[in-house]
């Protein structure tokens, strides 16, 4: 198989008509180049250059295949380059899969950032709502890292950002209006909105209701925290969300759980070798999880 090197050499061979020069303009021995272009003319089964007293004089076939080295040798240089901007951070593409409650609370910081100071970098976004079905994402290469609730399970690496606390939402006026924190004991009884069990949060309000002998009364079941938020606030039921869940607007009364509850926030990388993938963990490292008060959530309109 010719190599690149020998490519080298027969474009300086075709170039300089001279075995001297082309030695000198590769900073390699005549000897080398010489040894170089035998090996490719067996290799294409003809001369590529004649052979004269002073010099050498290309053939029709050395011509031809010069041409078409010439096309590889940039592809090659091409290839080179890219892999250096790619692992320098500053090109390629980088697949995110995270927590759709994350999207905007956390990641959206990040990635206007890069979209800014990395514009040869293709940001692709999947959201999911249970961290597992994440987690199967990144597995089968789908994703190369995911930002979320600490998985059931996973073989890739996996590092804690932090913590989000997790709330209770109710519609204004409600009787937990007048508290500052709710304890388990005063959520028997109320309805509540619950979650499909396509999301991850279902079997986790089902394992909190059970270690706190807490029976729940489902009103209904959304896929979405984000929705079970705005139901909590419409007077349906009351919810426990995610504070990432929240949104600013909504009239409604926010109360952390007591004793607090918080959640870990974790960001799995499938390939650790993936400079891109830690570049942007970096970043995210950087910014830190968003300060979420309970106070900038509440919007009691009723007070």
């Amino acid at each position: 198989m010719t190599t690149l090197r020998a490519l080298q050499c027969l474009v300086a061979l075709i170039d300089s008509e001279s075995v001297t020069e082309a030695a000198a303009m590769l900073h390699m021995s005549q000897s080398a180049v010489s040894h170089q272009i035998a090996g490719l003319e067996r290799e294409l089964g003809t001369q590529v250059v004649e052979r004269l007293p002073r010099g050498v004089r290309p053939t029709a076939a050395g011509r031809a295949a010069a041409n078409e080295a010439r096309t590889a040798l940039k592809a090659a240089a091409r290839a080179i380059e890219t892999g250096r901007q790619v692992g320098g951070g500053r090109a390629g593409r980088l697949r995110i899969a995270c927590s759709e409650t994350m999207t905007v609370w956390l990641l959206a910081p990040v990635l206007k950032d890069w979209s800014r100071r990395r514009p040869d970098v293709r940001l692709d976004l999947a959201e999911f709502t249970s961290a597992d079905r994440m987690t199967e994402h990144i597995a089968a290469g789908e994703s190369d890292i995911g930002v979320g609730p600490r998985p059931t399970t996973t073989s890739a690496r996996i590092e804690l950002l932090g913590q989000e606390p997790m709330v209770v939402v109710a519609a204004c006026g409600h009787r937990f209006a007048a508290k500052s924190s709710v304890s388990v004991i005063e959520l028997a009884d109320e309805p509540f909105v619950h979650y499909d069990p396509d999301n991850g949060l279902s079997s986790w309000l089902d394992e909190f209701a059970a270690q706190h002998q807490l029976s729940t009364m489902p009103v209904l079941r959304t896929r979405s925290p984000r929705t079970a938020a705005q139901l909590a606030a419409s007077g349906m039921g009351v919810a426990i969300v995610p504070i990432s869940a929240l949104m600013a607007q909504s009239a409604r009364i926010v109360r952390h759980l007591d004793p607090e509850v918080r959640r870990d926030v974790t960001v799995q990388i499938g390939n650790s070798a993936d400079s891109l993938a830690q570049r942007f963990v970096a970043d995210l490292r950087r910014r830190g999880l968003p300060c979420s008060a309970v106070s900038d959530h509440n919007r009691d309109i009723s007070a």
